[in-house]
């Protein structure tokens, strides 16, 4: 039973520490001031932020908690 609710806490933590990253680091914006040709806030390459590079302890909490939801069920 411990081993599924540490399950829990690690994937829930990965996946608030990947939706909190792009936050955490300013990048929403594009992060450059806008140029006196461009009548748009919106960043010049799209995405949200949700790169594997800036996310990888994210993944690995996520993946760890996988791993012992499904040692939990197993025992």
């Amino acid at each position: 039973m411990t081993l599924i609710w540490l399950g829990v806490l690690f994937v829930f933590g990965g996946v608030l520490q990947m939706v909190f990253q792009p936050i955490w680091r300013g990048r929403l914006s594009g992060g450059r001031p806008l140029r006196s040709g461009r009548d748009t806030l919106e960043p010049e390459r799209p995405g949200s932020g949700l790169e594997i590079k800036s996310n990888w302890p994210g993944l690995v909490l996520i993946a760890l908690g996988g791993a012992l939801l499904l040692a939990g069920a197993v025992i």
